[in-house]
């Protein structure tokens, strides 16, 4: 499990599944991006930020969920149709919802814990969504468990993430510095789309940590 064997063959998938990934989620992720600017010029500046966090937990869950059952039919060698996965995303959303909000709370605390206990727990509750989404777990086992499943394996979590997640972090701070008071919407809906659909490579490659990580653990 080399980090940089899961980067590639984590790259490879996404680059070879493109258009039907784009099929599945940039529609949801142009969706929530839209309604985050409808919110914040609704609302302005100085809005309470748990509105943002709102739409992301009305939006987030299905389209981060259908990629997660597409992920696991493309692994078995299945073409799942996209109506048919947002339908099964669609009946998940009430649990995903939940430890969605859980998670980030969670997480959010951690960082406002010197930093490094947010780190901890984003790592340790990596798998949490796969072992709801495709084991049937409800969200508070499915944390339980991820944080089993993770112990022995933090650094190379940790690793991959990071090596997904800095150049992503970048690329966000060169548009915010590029355009510090975007004014169009439109673009902001595309700048926004864009940094979100992009960050739907960590769940390709979390999904393939999980994968190898929990089909070890089955194995012993």
């Amino acid at each position: 499990m080399n980090p940089l064997t899961v980067l590639r063959d984590s790259f490879y998938f996404f680059q070879r599944n493109l258009g039907a990934i784009v099929q599945l989620c940039l529609p949801l992720v142009i969706l929530e991006a839209a309604l985050q600017q409808v919110l914040d010029r609704s609302l302005g500046p100085d809005a309470f930020p748990g509105y943002s966090v709102v739409v992301g937990l009305l939006v987030y869950p299905l389209y981060t969920a259908a990629l997660i059952l597409f992920l696991d039919a493309r692994s078995r060698g299945e073409s799942p149709r996209t109506a048919d996965v947002l339908a099964m995303a669609l009946t998940l959303w009430p649990r995903y919802a939940l430890l969605t909000a859980m998670s980030t709370l969670l997480i959010l605390l951690g960082l406002s814990l010197y930093f490094l206990p947010g780190i901890w727990l984003m790592v340790t509750l990596a798998f949490a969504e796969y072992l709801l989404v495709l084991r049937g777990m409800s969200a508070l086992a499915a944390m339980k468990e991820s944080l089993r499943l993770t112990r022995g394996h933090f650094l190379r979590i940790l690793v991959c993430l990071l090596c997904v997640m800095a150049p992503l972090w970048l690329l966000k701070g060169a548009s915010v510095s590029a355009w510090p008071d975007l004014q169009n919407p439109l673009l902001a809906v595309l700048i926004d789309s864009a940094h979100s659909f992009l960050q739907l490579f960590t769940s390709v490659v979390l999904f393939r940590l999980f994968m190898l990580i929990a089909g070890d653990a089955d194995a012993r």
